[in-house]
């Protein structure tokens, strides 16, 4: 079971002290989740700001930060069109301008111009996360042919409440099944069900991912100390 470390999100450091911004900070945690089980890194960059970027030089700062403190673990970035404001012309010109690249990306399907950005970053050597919130998206996905070219598919339900993100998982995974999409599948969840969401990955045999983009307590509902101690955690209930 891989287990993703997702070590900031769109998060505030209001939000909690320890969610990294800087390119050091992520480096230091990407470090120390991979230390702690992590077997892939997914970040948002930052500009100096510490708003969420797209923009070439700070995402090769982040990803170059990244790679060097956790140079055997792949390495991934958001490409959310709310990073651009909603701009998919923007994004896309701003994704064509990276020069130092992660291993890899996610991609939202469900998001205006998704397959063409899919398309420019396979062009470039990028893997790719299919990620999907929603069932809205999926045939976008199959129709573009990138059930057989993509990393491996993210399952994502937004809802708060247990029944219904697995009715969400559910309608999802039927049409994967249907379009015969083979690859790995991660499925994670987000704040009061972050936890039951990653034990309903293992009981699937799934992959899953946790960090501070998901949750910030621990399933007993302390406050993590870190993305790392989130991670131990994860890794602890995957050898259940």
């Amino acid at each position: 079971m891989l287990i993703q470390a997702a070590l900031n999100g769109g998060r505030k450091r209001e939000e909690h002290g320890a969610i990294p911004v800087t390119p050091q900070e992520l480096a230091t945690s990407a470090r120390d989740c991979a230390a702690a089980g992590a077997g892939a890194l997914h970040f948002h960059a930052r500009a100096a700001d510490g708003r969420e970027t797209l923009a070439a030089d700070d995402v090769a700062a982040a990803v170059s930060a990244v790679r060097a403190a956790a140079p055997h673990t792949p390495l991934g970035v958001s490409t959310g069109a709310w990073i651009v404001g909603g701009d998919v012309g923007r994004r896309k010109d701003l994704v064509a301008r990276w020069e130092v690249l992660p291993d890899y990306a996610s991609v939202i399907f469900a998001e205006e111009g998704a397959s063409e950005l899919a398309e420019l970053l396979l062009s470039r050597g990028i893997g790719i996360e299919a990620a999907f919130l929603t069932p809205d998206g999926v045939k976008e996905f199959l129709a573009g042919g990138f059930a057989s070219r993509c990393l491996r598919v993210l399952i994502e339900p937004l809802e708060e409440e247990i029944a219904a993100a697995l009715g969400t998982v559910i309608k999802i995974e039927a049409l994967l099944d249907l379009g015969g999409v083979k690859l790995p599948r991660l499925l994670h969840g987000f704040n009061s069900l972050a936890w039951d969401v990653i034990d309903a990955a293992a009981a699937r045999g799934y992959d899953t991912r946790v960090g501070f983009e998901d949750v910030l307590t621990l399933p007993d509902g302390s406050r993590a100390a870190n993305n790392a101690a989130l991670i131990a955690e994860a890794t602890r209930r995957a050898k259940r």
